[in-house]
């Protein structure tokens, strides 16, 4: 891999889980990182963390609602003033406020399931991409799921979400070419506080499903996303990467 030194990075749900270690694996190989969350306390603790992991690092951290266009714009145009540009977003902000049959699903939490999850990734990317990669490319990173593959008992709507975030994926990439390079990443279940429900009370008998024998780490995921920001996928755009311990290619039970 060729680094990311000089480049600049936005990361949205940064405070925490795979945002979080996207955010140390970014400052590891050199680039400038923007934090984005809800709650700038949160951020201003990640940023203090990473600062003491990685001397010299340079952080701007700065809470934004990621569904508020007022405080996506302030997020960008800050990032912009602090560091001239943005060359990486990474939409990763995500939540999941409802489990159970769809045939229950209000509509409150089924807008908030849309707003935070697939229109979030629409506000961003427009966002930066007027704001800096129009100008000087870049690469746009965005979290779907492997659960956007396939139907999945108490979390369809969410995994329709990230169906969309995969669709997105590909219309961005058509759009924004040949620039600015978009693509996903499709994680399954990582430990993460997102995703406890499914993790924290069955982690032995999910290792034992797993070919790979272990559920992931946001780590797991962090590794994929400095491939896709540096030149080392440079001719990749449009794809949707899978880490996923090796979930979808176990063999069906009928």
């Amino acid at each position: 891999m060729s680094g990311l030194t000089g480049k600049t990075a936005l990361i949205t749900g940064a405070s925490r889980g795979i945002g979080k270690a996207i955010a140390f694996a970014y400052a590891a190989q050199g680039a400038n990182v923007v934090l984005s969350s809800r709650k700038q306390e949160a951020l201003d603790e990640v940023a203090a963390e990473l600062r003491a992991a990685q001397p010299g690092a340079k952080v701007l951290a700065k809470a934004a609602h990621v569904g508020s266009q007022e405080q996506a714009q302030a997020c960008v145009e800050a990032a912009v003033a602090e560091f001239g540009s943005i060359d990486i977003l990474v939409n990763n902000a995500g939540t999941n406020p409802y489990f159970g049959p769809m045939v229950d699903l209000d509509v409150a939490r089924a807008d908030k399931t849309v707003q935070v999850n697939q229109t979030s990734i629409v506000l961003w990317t427009g966002l930066v991409w007027k704001a800096s990669m129009a100008a000087t490319g870049g690469a746009v990173i965005n979290i779907a799921s492997i659960g956007g593959l396939a139907p999945e008992i108490g979390i369809g709507y969410y995994n329709a979400t990230k169906a969309a975030v995969i669709h997105l994926t590909r219309q961005f990439a058509m759009e924004l070419a040949p620039t600015t390079r978009v693509n996903g990443i499709a994680p399954g279940v990582v430990r993460t506080h997102l995703a406890r429900g499914l993790w924290e009370n069955n982690e032995e008998r999910l290792n034992k499903a797993l070919p790979l024998g272990r559920i992931g780490e946001p780590e797991d995921i962090a590794n994929a996303a400095v491939f896709l920001a540096t030149d080392a996928s440079s001719w990749m755009t449009g794809q949707t990467l899978v880490i996923d311990g090796g979930a979808t290619v176990r063999p069906m039970v009928i």
